[in-house]
Parts: C-alpha cells; sequence; structure tokens
C-alpha cells in the first residue's frame, strides 16, 4: 500500500471513531471512556489540537473541543453529560494521572 493511500484510510478511520462517539454513542460518557480505555472525546480533541499546532497551524484547546465535537463544551455537557459517581471520579482521578498527567 503506498503512504497517500495509507494516510487516507487512517483520516478515514478517524472520522469514523469521531462519528461514532459524537453521533452514534453519546450515551458513553468520557470520565467512562477514561477509566477504561485511557482516553476519552477530550484526548482525541487534545491530540488533534497538537497535530495542527505541530503543523503551525494555531489552535487553542476550546477551538479544538468544538472541531471535535462539533459543538462547544457547554453544549455537550447540557445536552449528553451525566452526573458521575464519587466511584467514577476516584477511578478517573486514577486514570487520568496515569494517561494525562499534566498533558491535559
Amino acid at each position: 500500500m503506498d503512504k497517500q493511500t495509507e494516510i487516507e484510510l487512517q483520516a478515514a478511520a478517524f472520522r469514523r471513531l469521531q462519528k461514532h462517539l459524537m453521533e452514534d454513542r453519546t450515551d458513553v460518557q468520557n470520565i467512562d471512556m477514561m477509566n477504561l480505555a485511557g482516553f476519552c472525546r477530550n484526548c482525541l480533541s487534545r491530540w488533534y489540537q497538537e497535530a495542527a499546532n505541530e503543523k503551525g497551524i494555531e489552535m487553542g484547546k476550546n477551538e479544538a473541543r468544538e472541531v471535535f465535537y462539533g459543538m462547544t463544551m457547554d453544549e455537550w455537557k447540557a445536552n449528553y453529560q451525566t452526573e458521575a459517581s464519587a466511584e467514577q471520579q476516584a477511578t478517573f482521578k486514577v486514570a487520568f494521572e496515569e494517561n494525562v498527567g499534566n498533558k491535559g
């Protein structure tokens, strides 16, 4: 497979993952993703931001989240985010430190 085709397939897979998380499975909470997989929608938007910045494209955290979420974080939270239990929050503290640390 040539490099350009590989890049296009990777981009298509990323777009499908984004659609899955943003349209098909809005019920899956970021805290659950972080607790189980070590990343969440915010991580994906941060990685998008970092890639843009590496290419010399100025993009802040909120702008990257809006690009990834298709709406502001306030809108996402109002529409889809639920309250996290004390247990979820405790697990999240560990998962966040292990997977994000001071990167977030």
